[in-house]
This record gives C-alpha cells, sequence and structure tokens, in this order.
C-alpha cells in the first residue's frame, strides 16, 4: 500500500499495554512504519531496479506506478488470450497416435525418465495430435532432459511422414545438438544433418537440395534455417532453442511460422512457480525441475586466489580424464593466465577463446574443445549459455566477485551435467577489496549448490529473464517498476479480469486488537532473523493447519513455548478466517468474563449475509449489528478465564461466520 521502504529489523514495543514484536520499515523523509507481524503477509523483498528509490508515506508516485503496471498487464493478458483463442480455433497438422517405430525409440532412452521430464513429453505428443499449432514453451534448469523431450517429439513428427527443422543460436550448439540426434536415431531409416559454417558452399547446397526433395528428415542449424533458400517439402515441427537469444528479425519470421507449423521452444532460464501459476492457460508451458536420478550437485567453493589450488584443482580433473573451463572475463590478460597453466601443466591442451576473436576462429576453439582436441579453456564469459560438455566437471572462475548472480549461476551451469561430481571454484581477491554486494552474491550461490537451484535462487535477474522469455521482453520493465512479487499478483488478477470480465476482490489484511502478548519472545528465541522467518512463514500459510505445523515445528526445535507463542498461533489463524469473509477488522476485550468481539466489514465482503441476518433475529442477545455498521459478538466466559481461552473462543466465533 504505501510502496517501497528500507527494512531497519524487528522492534518490541508495547502498544495499549500489550507487548508486541514489529518490523520497522523506513520511508522517504526518514518517516518510520510498523508493521505487526502477524500482517508480515503484506511486506514482500522488493526484487525490481537495483538503485531504486523510497517511497514517501501518504505519497502518490506508488500508487500511479502500480496502477500504470496494473493497466499494462491487464492489456497483455486480454492479447495472450485472445491469441489463444486465436491458435484453438485454427485449424494446425493432426498428427496420429505414435506407431511402433516411435515406441522401440523411446525404450532406446537409456535413462528412467524423471516425473516432469515425462509429463513435459505427455504434453508435446498430445499437442501434436490436437489439430490446431502447437506453441509450448519446455523450461528447464540446465542438464535436466529438456533435449530429450525434443528428440521425441522429432521422433513422433518423422515417423507420422514430416520433417523437423531445429534452430539453435550457435554453430556450437547445432554441432552438440547433431552429434545427440544422431546418436539417438543411430539404427533407424530416420536422416539427421546439419547446416552451418563448417559445410563447404558444395556440401550446404547438397544438404538444401535433400531437405527440398525430403530427403533429409531432420535439419538441425543456426538462423541460416530461416532462410529464403532452406525449402522443406513437408515441415511438420520447429524445434527452436533458447529463442530469446535470436534478434528481431529471425523473431518474426519464427512468429511466421508459428501460425504454418507445430513449434516447441526450450529454455534454461528459471521461470519461478508462482509465475507459471499465473498464467497458467495464457501459455502452454511444460516445467521440468526433477534432476535426472544418478546427477550430483556443483560443489562450490569460494577461495582466495592461490597458483597452488589452480594447478592441484586442474590436475585432479585432468587424470580422471577430464576437462577445465577456466574463466577470466578480461580479454588484455586472458593469455597471461593461459601460459601460467602451460607452464605449471606442461602436459595440458591450452585452448584460448574470446568474444574479440573472429567468430569463425572461436566457433574452431569451441567445437575442437567439444570434440576432446584440448582439455583446459581459457575463456571469458562467452561460455555462459548454449554449450553442453559433459566430460567437462571442473571450472576455476578468476574474480568471480566481478559476476553478477545470474551470470555465475549461468556460468556453473555449463558443468556438471553428466554422472560424475563436478566442482565449481570462485577464487576472489582479499576480503578488504570485495564489495559488500559481491560477498552477499557469492554467499547465495554457495547455499545454492543443490540441483535445480535455478528455480529458488534468490536472483532479480533470472526472474527478469524468466519473464521476459515467457511473456515477451517488454514486461521485463513493469517487474522492474513494481517488484517481482507484486507483478506477479497484478498478473494473476489481470489474467482472471481477462477471462470473467469481473474485478476479482482485492484481499483484504484485517487489523487485529486484542489484549494479548502473542510474539515468539526473544528470551525463547534470541536470534532476529529466524523469528522474523517463522513470523513469516505463520502469516503466509494457507490452511488453519498449516499455522498450527509451524507451531509445532517450533515445539519440536526449541521446546516447550511460552504461551505468548501459542497465543501468535491463534492469531494467525483468526486473522485467516477474517480475511476469508471480507473483514476488515476485529476488536475484542474481556470484562470480568464478559467478551465483546467488535468485527467492521469491508464494502463487498463475502460473508453470507442472509446467515448473518439469521444469527441477529435468532439470537439478538448475541449478536447486535451496531449504527456504525459494525458486528459485535457478546460471549460469557468464567471470570478468571485465561488468554488462550479468550483467544479460542475469538478464533471460534469467527469461525461460525460463513
Amino acid at each position: 500500500d504505501h510502496g517501497i521502504g528500507r527494512y531497519l529489523g524487528l522492534s518490541r514495543l508495547v502498544l495499549n499495554g500489550v507487548d508486541g514484536d514489529y518490523v520497522q520499515l523506513e520511508y522517504d523523509g526518514g518517516d518510520k512504519l510498523y508493521v505487526p507481524t502477524y500482517r508480515l503477509s503484506v511486506l514482500q523483498r522488493f526484487r525490481g531496479e537495483k538503485a531504486t528509490r523510497l517511497d514517501k508515506l501518504g505519497g502518490t508516485r506508488w500508487a500511479k506506478a502500480k496502477q500504470r503496471v496494473r493497466e499494462a498487464v491487464l492489456a497483455m493478458a486480454h492479447d495472450l488470450l485472445a491469441l489463444q483463442a486465436r491458435r484453438a480455433s485454427e485449424p494446425g497438422l493432426k498428427l496420429p497416435a505414435p506407431d511402433e517405430h516411435y515406441t522401440a525409440f523411446e525404450a532406446n532412452f537409456p535413462y528412467e525418465e524423471t516425473v516432469d521430464q515425462q509429463k513435459a513429453i505427455d504434453d508435446v505428443l498430445g499437442d501434436l495430435q490436437r489439430g490446431r499449432p502447437m506453441d509450448r514453451l519446455v523450461c528447464g534448469d540446465v542438464g535436466y532432459g529438456k533435449t530429450e523431450v525434443a528428440l521425441r517429439g522429432a521422433a513422433h513428427t518423422v515417423f507420422s511422414g514430416y520433417q523437423v527443422a531445429v534452430l539453435v543460436p550457435t554453430t556450437v550448439l547445432a554441432e552438440q545438438h547433431g552429434e545427440r540426434f544422431k546418436e539417438r536415431f543411430d539404427g533407424t531409416p530416420i536422416t539427421v544433418e546439419v547446416l552451418s559454417r563448417f559445410r563447404t558452399s558444395k556440401e550446404s547446397r547438397e544438404i538444401l537440395d535433400r531437405v527440398r526433395e525430403g530427403r533429409i528428415d531432420i535439419l538441425i542449424g543456426t538462423h541460416r534455417l530461416l532462410s529464403a533458400d532452406v525449402q522443406f517439402k513437408k515441415l511438420g515441427l520447429l524445434v527452436v532453442d533458447e529463442e530469446q537469444r535470436f534478434g528481431v528479425k529471425h523473431k518474426e519470421r519464427i512468429k511466421q511460422l508459428r501460425a504454418e507449423v507445430h513449434v516447441l521452444t526450450l529454455s534454461a532460464t528459471p521461470i519461478p512457480r508462482t509465475m507459471h501459476m499465473a498464467v497458467v492457460g495464457l501459455r502452454d508451458l511444460s516445467l521440468i525441475t526433477t534432476p535426472p536420478a544418478a546427477r550430483v550437485g556443483i560443489r562450490t567453493e569460494v577461495a582466495r586466489y592461490d597458483e597452488e589450488l589452480i594447478e592441484e584443482v586442474v590436475r585432479r580433473e585432468l587424470v580422471r580424464g577430464g576437462q577445465v573451463f577456466f574463466v577470466h572475463n578480461r580479454v588484455q590478460s586472458i593469455n597471461k593466465y593461459a601460459d601460467m597453466l602451460r607452464r605449471m601443466i606442461p602436459e595440458a591442451r591450452v585452448a584460448v577463446g574470446h568474444g574479440q576473436m573472429p567468430g569463425e576462429e572461436l566457433e574452431k576453439i569451441m567445437v575442437d574443445f567439444v570434440h576432446r582436441q584440448s582439455n583446459v579453456l581459457v575463456c571469458t564469459a562467452i561460455i555462459e549459455s548454449g554449450i553442453d560438455i559433459p566430460s567437462a566437471n571442473t571450472m576455476i572462475v578468476n574474480r568471480a566477485d566481478t559476476f553478477g548472480l545470474a551470470q555465475l549461476y549461468q556460468l556453473r551451469g555449463r558443468i556438471g551435467r553428466s554422472r560424475e561430481r563436478a566442482f565449481a571454484y570462485l577464487l576472489i581477491p582479499p576480503e578488504e577489496l570485495l564489495t559488500k554486494d559481491a560477498t552477499e552474491r557469492l554467499a547465495v550461490l554457495k547455499r545454492f549448490s543443490d540441483l535445480g537451484s535455478g528455480f529458488q535462487i534468490a536472483s532479480h535477474d533470472l526472474d527478469l529473464r524468466g519473464a521476459g522469455d515467457l511473456l515477451g521482453a517488454e514486461q521485463s520493465g513493469n517487474i522492474a517498476a513494481v517488484g517481482f512479487e507484486l507483478y506477479t499478483e497484478l498478473l494473476k488478477e489481470a489474467v482472471e479480469r481477462a477471462r470473467t470480465g469481473h474485478r476479482t476482490r482485492v484481499d483484504v489484511e484485517p487489523d487485529i486488537k486484542v489484549p494479548v502478548a502473542a510474539v515468539l519472545p526473544e528470551a525463547y528465541l534470541p536470534d532476529p532473523m529466524l523469528r522474523l522467518e517463522l513470523y513469516q512463514r505463520m502469516a503466509s500459510a494457507e490452511t488453519d493447519e498449516g499455522v498450527f505445523d509451524v507451531y509445532s515445528e517450533i515445539s519440536d526445535r526449541f521446546g516447550e513455548p511460552p504461551a505468548e507463542v501459542a497465543n501468535l498461533a491463534e492469531i494467525m489463524v483468526i486473522r485467516r478466517r477474517l480475511k476469508s469473509v471480507g473483514a476488515m477488522s476485529l476488536s475484542a476485550a474481556n470484562d470480568k468474563g464478559l467478551v465483546k468481539i467488535g468485527v467492521a466489514f469491508v464494502q463487498d465482503a463475502s460473508v453470507d449475509r442472509d446467515d448473518l441476518t439469521k444469527k441477529l433475529q435468532l439470537f439478538p442477545a448475541r449478536y447486535k449489528l451496531l449504527p456504525s455498521g459494525r458486528l459485535q459478538i457478546t460471549v460469557q466466559l468464567a471470570e478468571d478465564a485465561p488468554p488462550a481461552e479468550f483467544l479460542r473462543t475469538i478464533r471460534q466465533e469467527v469461525g461460525q461466520l460463513k
């Protein structure tokens, strides 16, 4: 409601004689706002523009920004729904059910499909048989089996008598996909070819002739595939790998093809589940978040720059027959490090690659590394995406403190793509030279060394990238303006409104005033960050059981909780129940056993008004409607009833409201 403020920590305050924890926020001009911990769900960490300014309490900037984004998101939701409806009504290529050739191809997959991977495959096969053009985005962390999903779709398309085009952003990737596809289709009559700069003019002409005549089933290549002279006899499926890396002109051509053939897009940029849920039905999206069974996490070490460590790490990888990436992001001094490695380990086959080299020379160096002509590649961050080398399982990143979090995450994703344990060493200068930001980034990366952490990693960059892939690059600016979480909420609201024509009821955050201490006492839980986390989890629990589960966990981890903790759980449940009926506030007092509970509702509250009228008529001593419009509930308790019983009574009474 108030926009962007700075978190200053938890403060213990006594209000109306009641002790409580409050989150202290500072706004522009030094104004302070204290948020009670039971209302923590109204706070979200702002993940938008890095150098953002604080809002002013009572100012209008935030409300205007929110309204602007709300309108933009609603317009986008209408466009996407219209596109979806248009596609649903367009006739498209309808493939038959998979035949015995497909079943044999499927049986040749040497691994067990993960649950997510199998679902993505089923989604793709279902789309191909539906009779309308497929436009599905398959999103998965690096090495999680997206290529196999594309292979299954390609196999079914080719076995049904159609051709497949696989469009990739780099020549190196084209060569790698070519090898992977040829290996998987080995032993079948299917022909796979790669059209890239590594083919001579004569070879390219022959490939184009064979594609036109229908003698090549699957053609893999870079944007060269989009040229006018590439003509398929019977194209059925276009697979696009990392579409966001193509230029505007190429994207326009892909857009034209979308109307004519089935399109399957693969992306390694994580799309958070919250956003996925918000756009269900707007885009056909399959998420692969489970790693293959035998994959192990990448062990990530943050270490001081040390030549002995570098030598030991490189030797260990070469001894086990693997390959090493040494990432150094300064072209001027890159050869110095390559020479150092050659001097240290004379038997190493060291190659150097960076973005200032002529394109063809760089591609040759990369392809040689793929084919193991070299086993140590000293390079800049050009390897950040789009290279898959299962035998490269050690990476050393020099001056890791100068990289962004998303970039480090993508870099690290180049290793650990086989069943071997992979190692990432992030080398940094002495601590006093590190900025605060760099220290935080490295700590986060080390913490998220689990597989699939791309889906949880606290990185603004990745969220922006993922949203851009899903909804279009222009939405990135809207996310930056209001932050990722609020944007996702506005998106959900817009989708609902575009579908139904109605505005969803604004979620009310009730104000609760009861004369009972409800806190996690400092003496019981001294760590303020831990207290904040537990407050947050209780406040965001989606069911009453969820609140009491957190309470049980606290009891289990830290011993018998004091009464204030049980009171807190009760208030969190009361808050949930008030929200469900559209109540904006509750106040309660206990006067020697006579409990009076006052509840005020918002204008369009979802409370059952017929039921409320019946209560007022049948039990006039218990239920009263005051002149202010507040509902008053009166209950008699024993004079010495403890606070726990007082709160339990309020919970039960609020629970009676439908």
